[in-house]
């Protein structure tokens, strides 16, 4: 999930941005700072949407830059457990499919991607033996985050599912399965009234 969220920093702008106006040289410099900041409290940092308070700066001796405590806004996406996500296949292996969700790729195991036998394909696609249907690249779909790990910090991993109901390929959706088909048409079609 998206949020803002408010911090509190000691910013160091450097003597070369001194001509600039201050609040354009601290956004620059929270920017380089702050830009693909990952962590497990905070999430991922997308952007820097605002800035709040600049205390007046200090200069530090032998080091000629100035130093101003900011407090700022930031654009964070922190995945959460058993969130909905909507995304696009961004590769398909002979063990699941990447589903890429904005900042991040989660994984889909094969066994999770949807409520059938899959098998991987010399096409590279995933396909189900029973419903048909196929999996491929740039496939818009809906999934489920079910695993969060954050062990390693440069590269956070999101487990995901599609085998609940409304979740998979957007297009699954507007499928009819096919007991309803049978259904209908084992129904007898309704008699027209001749008045």
């Amino acid at each position: 999930m998206f949020y803002r969220t408010k911090l509190k920093d000691h910013i160091r702008i450097p003597p070369a941005s001194f001509a600039a106006d201050v609040k354009s040289a601290i956004i620059e410099q929270i920017k380089k700072k702050y830009d693909g900041f990952i962590s497990k409290e905070l999430g991922i940092v997308i952007d820097v949407s605002d800035v709040g308070e600049v205390s007046q700066g200090i200069i530090i001796h032998g080091d000629g830059a100035t130093f101003h405590e900011v407090v700022f806004e930031v654009i964070v996406f922190k995945p959460e457990l058993q969130e909905v996500v909507y995304g696009k296949v961004k590769d398909i292996a002979e063990f699941g499919a990447f589903l890429n969700i904005g900042p991040i790729d989660g994984m889909i195991h094969i066994s999770q991607t949807m409520d059938d036998f899959v098998s991987f394909t010399k096409e590279k696609t995933l396909s189900g033996k029973e419903t048909k249907r196929v999996l491929k690249v740039a496939d818009l779909c809906r999934a489920r985050i079910i695993a969060i790990s954050f062990k390693e910090l440069a590269n956070p991993k999101l487990g995901l599912t599609m085998r609940q109901q409304g979740l998979g390929k957007l297009e699954w959706e507007k499928e009819v399965p096919a007991e309803k088909k049978e259904e209908t048409a084992a129904k007898p079609a309704p008699k027209k009234d001749k008045r």
